[in-house]
């Protein structure tokens, strides 16, 4: 049984490096500069860090707890859940505050995605069924995320007639939030529907703009007990509903009974019961948009609409800023930077503490933010505003 979890560790802290196409950096500078830029915001010191969380294929855990040289670290854990595993290092982290081994944990991702290792080779070379996918599926073309759900994407579009177009206007709206957010890589780049549609085919019906940046940079994020944050005195979030879930079939698309059942529905129900919330009390969604068809696929899979209905409540402009369920005010995966996630972690912990400037959302109160991991892991946070 799930540890119920609302309300027991705070948010205190983040931290974010430039984000860019080539940072020049080693990761484990990058993963050092956001883990203390997250503890000068946390209005904390480095030596007070106690536990360490983060994926398992960034900078190793030890390899930071010897470079930040933290005296008193006392856990570490590694997320295994691929795209998720941002919302997954924040669940470790919860449950480090819960059961008492820890009081300040810092979970981070630094990652140089654009001038390191690119989504194929991390994909094929480490992925648990590579095997499989190196047998049954590459001599076929199905080498990369993006081939992959494209298929489940083009499913969509027969069952449910899901159209390019609806496509098209999560990109240029994620590209339109970003023109509001200066540290996003697409700031200051402008996107209209007609030069998405004129873009290279990457895996048809996903086109250029369909899919996620590749990017550099590191993002950090600081959490303690309840008690230490309320002795901090300063803004903090606090995790009000957080649940993991695998898909039916964790390592296999083909020979899955439903391609559009992932582990977001029964990680959302969770979260939502634990935190006594529903979809109407979301004041903002930070949703896991490596495609833009996963944007339309997890506001279903979310509970915001029923199946099939996600394309035409993207058409109907709820997902825009001034929208019913605004989606990724920073711009997001497509439009801000890749870091698996903490990004989005990030800005809805500024949407709560109202430090997202031009692109504030008047009375946020629930950030509802997803993980998307492999072939459909999926992870659910809820964070809550402190009065």
């Amino acid at each position: 049984m799930t540890p119920r979890l609302a309300g027991v560790a705070h948010i205190v802290g983040i931290g974010e490096t430039e984000y860019s196409r080539a940072s020049g950096r080693s990761e484990g500078s990058l993963a050092s500069e956001a883990i203390l830029r997250a503890v000068a915001d946390a209005g904390l010191d480095i030596g007070e860090v106690d536990g360490l969380t983060a994926y398992s294929r960034t900078v190793p855990l030890e390899d930071m707890a010897s470079a930040l040289r933290l005296p008193e670290l006392r856990f570490t854990g590694s997320a295994h859940m691929s795209g998720a595993s941002s919302i997954e290092a924040l669940h470790l982290a919860a449950l480090a505050l819960h059961a008492g081994v820890a009081s300040v944990v810092v979970a981070y991702c630094s990652r140089n995605g654009s001038s390191g290792p690119r989504v194929a080779e991390r994909v094929e070379g480490r992925s648990p069924g590579r095997d499989i996918r190196a047998t049954l599926e590459a001599p076929y073309g199905w080498t990369t995320p993006a081939q992959w759900f494209a298929m489940v994407c083009r499913r969509h579009m027969i069952e449910f007639g899901t159209t390019k177009d609806q496509l098209g206007l999560v990109a240029t709206t994620m590209r339109e939030h970003a023109q509001l957010n200066p540290k996003a890589l697409m700031y200051g780049r402008t996107l209209s529907l007609a030069e998405y549609h004129a873009a290279p085919v990457v895996a048809e019906p996903f086109q250029k703009y369909d899919c996620c940046l590749e990017t550099d940079g590191a993002t950090a994020i600081v959490l303690t007990t309840v008690d230490r944050a309320r002795a901090n005195q300063r803004k903090s979030v606090s995790i009000e509903g957080i649940s993991m879930r695998h898909a039916e079939t964790p390592d296999d698309l083909v020979n899955r009974p439903d391609w559009f059942a992932s582990g977001i529905a029964p990680a959302a129900r969770e979260a939502f019961e634990m935190a006594s919330l529903g979809t109407e009390d979301v004041s903002v969604a930070l949703l896991y948009d490596c495609f833009t068809f996963e944007v339309i696929h997890q506001l279903e899979e979310m509970g915001f609409c029923a199946p099939g209905e996600g394309g035409r409540l993207v058409e109907s402009g709820a997902i825009r800023l001034d929208g019913q369920i605004p989606v990724n005010p920073h711009g997001g995966l497509l439009s801000e930077a890749h870091v698996l996630g903490m990004n989005h972690l990030a800005e809805g912990v500024r949407q709560l503490r109202g430090e997202a400037g031009e692109r504030q959302l008047d009375g946020a109160k629930v950030a509802a933010v997803t993980g998307w991991g492999g072939m459909a892991d999926g992870g659910v946070a809820l964070l809550g505003r402190i009065p």
